[in-house]
């Protein structure tokens, strides 16, 4: 973030979101009205299987547009690949599993571009549509709104674990059947009900991503830490010690804007700033919408979704955990 300081911003009158934003992705408005949404990810294989490596990476990559109440159209493939060391049969498997996920979230992929690299990396640049009425930004956050989450967390602690085959037995098949549940339709369910703002829940964690919410959004939060979901084992694997650098390093960065209540351990702050790939929607919903958002969600089959916190004055950025 520090070198993006640095980049002149567009002065184009239809940039209505840029890098310079805290936002899940750019977004440009068309001549018609309607918005085009645009980002990209990739990244180092997280689970063994390259075909569930690619599902994960296609699957996180077109989370960004379902935050901002999107939906994905079509997508590149980005893929480093060192082909001197590896059988391209791996290749393939990567690839097959990015398209089985775009077939399955109805994105046409029109091609790609690959390089080679000493580590294998894979991901995709994914553009989608929005209208203006429906979009979703980070930055709408409100007095009084709840927090509510759609998926569990706990990725980044199991999958470390999983390299060293010290996960607790079930974990992985828990961890990837989250990390492959597309958040399309608990998009569609905020969009049905109508909400303040959202994020969806990666690299930086829950507290990392909802301090920038709270940052831009002139707000502070509330956590209820009994409320906020695990995935089955991750406590154990925290616990043991298995945590990823990017983990540690999002709990150095929030730990000056928490306040951390009675009850809370050491631990509890780890999984909150676990690193997640492929997480869930951190979705702020004005109290009135709340029960309507957690039965829409259920609807629609996103049978984890829960109240987690709340939306508070006078602490802007800040964050405060409870038992």
């Amino acid at each position: 973030m520090q070198v993006l300081h640095d980049m002149p911003t567009s002065d184009d009158p239809h940039v209505i979101v840029s890098f310079d934003m805290v936002d899940d992705a750019g977004v440009y408005e068309l001549d018609d009205g309607t918005m085009l949404v645009q980002t990209v990810d990739f990244f180092t294989p997280i689970v063994d299987d390259p075909y569930t490596f690619g599902r994960v990476a296609a699957v996180n990559a077109l989370s960004d547009v379902y935050a901002m109440g999107g939906v994905p159209k079509t997508a590149l493939n980005i893929v480093c690949f060192p082909v001197k060391t590896l059988d391209l049969a791996i290749l393939g498997a990567i690839l097959r599993g990015g398209a089985e996920v775009l077939a399955r979230a109805g994105v046409a992929l029109l091609g790609g571009h690959t390089i080679e690299d000493a580590e294998p990396k894979y991901g995709l640049s994914v553009t989608g549509i929005v209208e203006a009425e429906e979009m979703v930004t980070s930055a709408g956050v409100r007095p009084g709104d709840k927090l509510v989450l759609t998926k569990p967390l706990g990725s980044g602690v199991i999958t470390t674990a999983m390299r060293t085959d010290q996960a607790p037995e079930g974990a992985g098949e828990r961890v990837i059947a989250m990390m492959l549940e597309l958040n399309r339709s608990a998009s569609e369910a905020m969009c049905a009900v109508g909400v303040d703002a959202c994020t969806d829940i990666t690299g930086f964690g829950l507290l990392g991503h909802a301090h920038e919410m709270a940052l831009v959004s002139g707000v502070g939060l509330r956590f209820f830490m009994n409320a906020i979901p695990l995935i089955s084992g991750a406590r154990e694997c925290a616990e043991q010690g298995s945590v990823p650098g990017g983990s540690e390093a999002n709990r150095l960065y929030v730990m000056p804007y928490l306040k951390i209540g009675e009850g809370i351990s050491e631990i509890d702050v780890v999984l909150l700033a676990d690193a997640q790939t492929s997480g869930g929607l951190l979705i702020a919903v004005p109290p009135e919408r709340e029960q309507d958002l957690l039965d829409e969600l259920r609807a629609r089959d996103v049978h984890a979704a829960v109240t987690i916190g709340e939306v508070v004055e006078g602490r802007v950025g800040e964050m405060e955990l409870v038992a």
